[in-house]
């Protein structure tokens, strides 16, 4: 079970719908589409001009660095990538691997699949100047600005850079969000016969020893998104997650609450026939062993959250790394993420131009008008809180 903090990229995508806040004049590009335009770029950074003076490690751009095609070139003669804590099954990361190796025919090693965040940045720092170190990572925002602030990415902007909002990247390129999604509630029909829209149904007597998180909030960060998300339905805010803990305490005194770690085996067994997931999670992860699993967002709250890549300053191989990025954010890779049921960054960019898969599209659970989104701040003082407050749930 992947258990990383998925932290909101920016409280200025909050005030609209999820992942259509923010269309940009530039519209979202496929990869050949966007080679075919850069490659006539002229060459590099460098004294004698040309690809062979470019420092990939430090370009911060195709364009800057002599085009897309010259880094395809360079990113066939590195001829891997090194990636971690991507399972296959989460946001359809195993197709898109899979596209891209076929692609460029570049071989993908990928370390520690069900590992957290906080690995990813622990890995950058033990496995420098090592081949196989990361080259790149997918991690929650309060992770990025770590990084950032150790010192661990190396900025770069792709050829879409202006259809990422500018609330959902760091502003030197040094991370940006690549895709999110909304806290909802699964089930199994099969077990649960009335189903629940809120979490105030949840509570009822009906529930009793179904309900789970994906974890303990205090390190899995879904399971601290639906903390949080508790807390909305309860009075909270993103200032405020402690009606989130209080709700959780009364969901176990009333004996619904499990406090396991909820799982596709868990719904299928019966332990956990609800699970309170991210809604793209819930789809991609329980949805193949669970069948007939209905997803919801819940009516009484909003929670969104996303992750981010970022490539690393010490990345092996840095070009393989940038092309991984422009795969990534060009429109056939962020549809890749829409057809695993996740929200790409770059979704209002590509209804604008077109681009986008409608049919993935319409397979959304229905989202709400709003979405809820914290800032760093107001994440890593709920972290505190919970950190604190978790404790008196079950105990």
């Amino acid at each position: 079970m992947r258990a990383r903090y998925v932290i909101a990229a920016g409280a200025a995508i909050a005030s609209t719908a999820l992942l259509t806040a923010a269309c940009s004049s530039s519209s979202s590009s496929s990869l050949a589409t966007t080679g075919a335009s850069s490659a006539s770029s002229s060459a590099a950074a460098g004294s004698g001009g040309g690809a062979a003076s470019v420092s990939w490690a430090t370009v911060t751009s195709a364009q800057a660095a002599g085009g897309m095609n010259a880094l395809i070139a360079e990113a066939k003669k590195e001829g891997q990538l090194n990636v971690i804590t991507l399972p296959r099954n989460w946001a359809n990361y195993g197709a898109i691997m899979d596209e891209f190796t076929k692609l460029y025919g570049i071989k993908i090693t990928d370390a520690n699949p069900d590992g957290t965040s906080q690995d990813e940045l622990n890995a950058i720092a033990q496995l420098k100047g090592q081949d196989r170190a990361p080259d790149v990572v997918d991690v929650g925002t309060a992770f990025a600005v770590t990084g950032q602030q150790d010192h661990d990415w190396a900025p770069y902007q792709v050829a879409t850079w202006n259809d990422i909002p500018a609330a959902a990247k760091a502003a030197d390129g040094a991370y940006y969000a690549d895709y999110g999604g909304y806290v909802a509630i699964g089930y199994d029909p099969a077990k649960v016969k009335v189903a629940p829209t809120s979490f105030k149904d949840l509570l009822k007597p009906m529930y009793k020893n179904e309900v789970a998180l994906n974890g303990s909030p205090t390190e899995a960060g879904a399971a601290f998104a639906g903390v949080y998300a508790a807390a909305l339905a309860n009075g909270g805010s993103l200032d405020n997650i402690a009606p989130g803990v209080d709700y959780f305490k009364k969901l176990h005194q009333a004996g619904n609450f499990v406090p396991v770690t909820g799982s596709a085996a868990t719904m299928q067994s019966g332990q956990t026939p609800i699970l309170i997931w991210w809604d793209y999670l819930l789809a991609s992860e329980v949805q193949p062993t669970v069948k007939d699993l209905k997803v919801v967002i819940p009516s009484d709250s909003n929670y969104a959250g996303y992750y981010d890549q970022a490539i690393s300053s010490s990345a092996p191989h840095p070009a393989a790394a940038r092309l991984w990025e422009e795969f990534l954010y060009s429109a056939q890779g962020q549809n890749l993420f829409l057809q695993g049921e996740a929200r790409p960054i770059e979704l209002a960019a590509m209804d604008s131009a077109g681009s986008s898969d409608k049919t993935a599209e319409a397979a959304l659970p229905q989202a709400p008008s709003s979405a809820s989104i914290a800032t760093v701040p107001q994440i890593t003082a709920a972290k505190a809180i919970l950190t604190q407050q978790w404790p008196s749930v079950t105990g």
